[in-house]
């Protein structure tokens, strides 16, 4: 496994190090706000820190392999690379001052300097390092040593399908789009479905070809007939006769991001999000416009919770590029989690001025406004995401519904059980709707019968969800059935136990069945759940403070309610 970038700093190791005792307080200092930087992934602080120790122990190269990283992880890979520079003057291996280094040689056009390397002290990964190798020979000038190097790689198994996709790019780099396009032919076409990149190589070599329908139809075998703004105009420029450059990886260097961005986003989901990140950041130091690697940096430093630095990269992409509309819904997402969802409001209102077409920016936009309780203008977003849905996509049934919710929260309750009866025409077993038909019916007392019939179909599919379980133990009881309502919101409880509408509910099911106590003792647990904030939640603080002083019977009273006795049969 590689070395540890970001934790490998310890306690003994620090105390180890070599430094006049009128220093170690200082480089202490620093070390421990840099590691408690690292834990919360803050980038800028932790190069700050980190520099400040190394400034007291310059030849240390845990320090200064952190120091290399946070750079890197902020996107500013130049200041990483006279320190990697100092690392292995050192002697020591480290994975992200090798990969600055072959970086830096790249972006040099030195790429003999990539073949010269030491093989055991500049390893980064035995992929990465190998199709380093094949892409500086293209970069010498030398195709036919590029393909035994990717020959030699390729007898490795599992490599092999990233190999030979790097192969097709470098013969089409090479201007051999005939021999780039045998290889993704062969197998059926398995390398273009290795990434959304591999496709769009494809597609790519295919019109360079003058194979325009062919190419055309690789993008609808890829994607499907409904296309994003960027793939929607790639297909646009094909329809109308027009060859599509090669920009995969058209150029040496381009193809050395293109490794690095290769491992990071094979790597992705499957390992630490700050690694991946080493790898997605060198691709767009090495290759500003490798929107991808942008894409990718920014979605991982989302992750992470940088979200101020993942708005920043975001707005990298630039306006004119064909993948500007998926930028700006990340930049939103980014914002939204950075609890600044009026900017994220604004940059999704002026894509879906940009795009009018495009439904998933009018979904962002209402589940974002639903978020913000603003039901009106969600319902309207959710409206135009409808319109612009073609039939049998897949969504419909979610746009009904979140649309449903809207009206229901707006007190119109016709067309939001007219929304939830057509969510459940296009997906009739989908618990959430359901559930959610299901329950408010429940509350407005109507169909009963109907409402203990879907929320049992719902509980069926999902009964470990509490909300779910809830809705069948509150039914119950609105129905009468008191002894059977208790073990469903017992269950209900176990499954949500800070939960204050379910701890509301089994206090009201307790009651109903004779056992006070504990009913009051569930109403209390109820309101310690509820939180000062919350003034649209379903449990009323102030309700159940009344419940507790003259018990459930005399409140339903005070409201005009049937008393429990009668709706019991009693």
């Amino acid at each position: 496994m590689p070395v540890s970038i970001l934790r490998t700093l310890s306690c003994a190791a620090l105390a180890a190090a070599s430094v006049p005792a009128a220093q170690a307080d200082g480089l202490a200092g620093a070390y421990l706000a840099g590691r408690a930087a690292t834990y919360d992934s803050d980038f800028a602080a932790a190069a700050l820190y980190y520099t400040q120790a190394l400034a007291r122990d310059p030849q240390n190269p845990l320090l200064m392999e952190n120091v290399i990283f946070a750079q890197l992880a902020m996107g500013k890979a130049e200041l990483a690379v006279p320190v990697a520079q100092r690392l292995l003057q050192t002697g020591a291996r480290s994975q992200v001052a090798n990969i600055i280094l072959a970086g830096g040689h790249a972006a040099a056009g030195d790429f003999q300097a990539i073949l010269d390397r030491d093989a055991e002290q500049a390893a980064i990964h035995p992929l990465v390092d190998g199709l380093l190798e094949g892409w500086a020979h293209i970069g010498t000038g030398s195709v036919s040593n590029a393909l035994k190097s990717f020959d030699q790689l390729a007898r490795d198994g599992s490599l092999r399908p990233f190999v030979l996709y790097h192969r097709a790019l470098a013969l089409a780099s090479a201007g051999d789009y005939g021999g780039a396009e045998e290889l993704f032919a062969a197998e059926d076409g398995r390398l273009a479905t290795l990434s959304r990149r591999a496709a769009v190589a494809r597609v790519q070599i295919l019109s360079q070809l003058g194979r325009h329908d062919d190419a055309r139809e690789a993008l609808k075998a890829a994607f499907g007939s409904r296309l994003d703004p960027g793939l929607a105009a790639m297909d646009a420029q094909l329809a109308a006769g027009e060859t599509l450059s090669y920009t995969i990886a058209p150029s040496p260097l381009e193809g050395i991001a293109e490794v690095f961005y290769t491992l990071g986003a094979a790597l992705n989901g499957d390992t630490a999000n700050d690694y991946v990140l080493m790898y997605a950041r060198i691709a767009a130091s090495l290759r500003p416009d490798h929107v991808d690697a942008i894409l990718l940096s920014a979605g991982l430093l989302d992750q992470l919770g940088r979200y101020e630095l993942s708005v920043a990269t975001y707005k990298q992409v630039p306006v004119s590029h064909p993948d500007y509309h998926a930028a700006e819904m990340g930049r939103a997402e980014a914002l939204r989690r950075a609890a600044k969802p009026n900017a994220a409001i604004e940059v999704l209102e002026q894509l879906a001025r940009d795009f009018p077409k495009q439904p998933s920016v009018y979904v962002s936009l209402g589940d974002l406004l639903r978020q913000q309780e603003d039901y009106a203008g969600a319902a309207s977003a959710y409206d135009k995401a409808l319109a612009n849905t073609p039939e049998g996509s897949g969504t419909g049934w979610f746009l009904y519904y979140a649309r449903g919710i809207c009206y229901e929260r707006l007190g119109q309750w016709a067309q939001a059980e007219a929304d939830f009866r057509a969510s459940l025409e296009l997906d009739p077993d989908r618990p959430q709707v359901l559930n959610y038909l299901g329950y408010s019916l429940v509350e407005k007392s109507s169909k009963l019968d109907e409402a203990l019939d879907l929320i049992e179909r719902a509980v069926a599919a999902r009964p470990d969800s509490g909300f779910i379980v809830d809705s069948l133990g509150w039914v119950l009881y609105r129905m009468g059935q008191f002894d059977e309502a208790v073990a469903h919101m017992e269950r209900a409880v176990e499954l949500m136990p800070v939960d204050p509408v379910v701890n509301d509910h089994l206090g009201d099911v307790y009651w109903a069945v004779g056992r006070a106590r504990e009913a009051e003792f569930q109403w209390k647990r109820a309101l310690s759940f509820i939180k000062p904030e919350d003034t649209d939640g379903e449990a009323d603080p102030e309700r159940i403070r009344r419940k507790l002083e003259i018990g459930l019977d005399a409140v339903l009273a005070e409201e005009g309610a049937e008393p429990l006795k009668v709706a019991n049969g009693g």
